[in-house]
């Protein structure tokens, strides 16, 4: 994998922020879109911008043939046994809301439980809270060890008989931990309950494959795996999903309406009311179509090394704190860190003056950053468009920013 051939293939990359070469070390946030996602979504709207399914003319076949297309190479993605088991969705976050609010609330009642882990983004937690304030369950949290792991015998203590969901996400946005969610689906399922895994940070940088999980819902979002923003896909096994109720009503979802009731299309359009994200699934069937072509397993251990080489130079910077496992296999490719006595929002401000983009704040993870006793962290985010020399930047970014920060006080 030649990382400065495929950075070519990034436009955005190839400009001066504030007098300096752009080091963009925020993919964890969004990544950047190559070409191909940029081209595909251009020619959709020069040559056949169209609405799908029900239009017979040419515009609206080549259309709907896009936008199915990108379906069909999501489920071969991410190793679905059936197109139909793939539902579009606004993102990762919509995705795991039409879970809690479609499948949880109508099979949860009071007393039943809820276990996530204190790790999650907001979007895995605030539907769950949602879902136990309105149902009466109780909503339950893994404990994490010292370097912000999980330890599969807490997993086993904390998830009882009156589980019945448990939700976590496959890498942490803030602590790159790599989770086991395979076995922590098989510890939930052994109690009767199902498997619900954030995928958001997972499925960019690693070979995922649902059916190997055996989980019951995989959510994940296309803007962080070189696609547009805007859509994402709720996985979830068919026979869960045909007994669910879809959230939006309207145009599209429905088989039949009458003037006293309605009655819904088969799977998966009746999760997809109204006018699809038509653009965005064409883009996200080309962002496919690009990582397959480099190969998912040459980006994970380009990442994997980026962020061990990380850790090794910013380790030799005196006051930094690194967050997270240090251990290699136990971490993706983002390292979070602290500057000490230096706000995480000045260290990024001071970086971003040097053309260095990273990521400050709580990272959508209050609960976590209450875990680690800080309120707030600096983190960089690593992709298959870095390179050792822009972790070479941000080191010597630090290091400005540690002599500028002594200057001042």
């Amino acid at each position: 994998m030649n990382e400065k051939e495929i950075k070519q293939h990034f436009p955005i990359l190839d400009q001066q922020v504030n007098g300096n070469q752009l080091v963009y070390l925020d993919s964890a946030a969004t990544s950047q879109k190559p070409t191909a996602v940029i081209e595909a979504i251009d020619d959709y709207y020069r040559r056949y911008n169209s609405n799908v399914h029900r239009g017979v003319h040419t515009l609206g076949t080549l259309a709907t043939d896009g936008y199915e297309g990108a379906r069909d190479k999501v489920r071969a993605f991410i190793g679905a046994k059936q197109r139909e088991e793939i539902v579009f969705t606004r993102g990762t976050t919509t995705a795991l809301n039409l879970v809690a609010s479609s499948y949880a609330r109508d099979n949860l009642t009071a007393g039943d439980e809820i276990v996530i882990t204190p790790m999650e983004h907001h979007s895995n937690i605030i539907p769950w809270q949602q879902v136990a304030r309105l149902t009466g369950a109780t909503l339950k949290y893994i404990p994490l060890q010292p370097d912000g792991t999980i330890d599969l015998a807490d997993v086993e203590e904390t998830i009882t008989d009156k589980t019945k969901i448990v939700s976590v996400m496959q890498v942490s946005n803030v602590l790159g931990t790599i989770n086991p969610v395979k076995e922590i689906g098989e510890i939930a399922h052994r109690a009767g309950a199902i498997m619900v895994v954030d995928g958001a940070q997972s499925t960019p940088h690693m070979k995922v494959d649902v059916q190997e999980l055996n989980c019951d819902f995989f959510a994940f979002s296309a803007h962080k795996m070189c696609g547009p923003t805007g859509i994402g896909v709720l996985y979830g096994k068919k026979e869960l999903l045909e007994k669910m109720e879809p959230i939006e009503f309207g145009g599209e979802m429905i088989d039949f309406v009458g003037l006293q009731e309605s009655t819904w299309k088969e799977l998966p359009w009746k999760f997809e009311g109204g006018t699809p994200i038509i653009a965005g699934a064409i883009g996200l069937g080309a962002a496919i179509d690009f990582l397959e072509q480099i190969g998912r397993d040459e980006i994970e251990k380009h990442e994997t090394e980026l962020a061990d080489y990380a850790m090794e130079k910013l380790a030799e910077v005196e006051g930094i704190t690194i967050y997270g496992p240090h251990h290699p296999k136990k971490r993706a490719g983002l390292v979070t860190f602290n500057v000490s006595d230096v706000h995480p929002h000045d260290v990024a401000t001071v970086l971003d003056s040097q053309g260095i983009a990273v990521r400050a704040g709580h990272h959508c993870a209050q609960p976590l950053m209450k875990w680690l006793d800080v309120t707030a962290t600096a983190r960089a985010s690593f992709y298959l468009y870095n390179t050792k020399e822009d972790v070479d930047a941000l080191v010597a970014g630090l290091v400005k920013t540690k002599e500028y920060f002594g200057d001042v006080f």
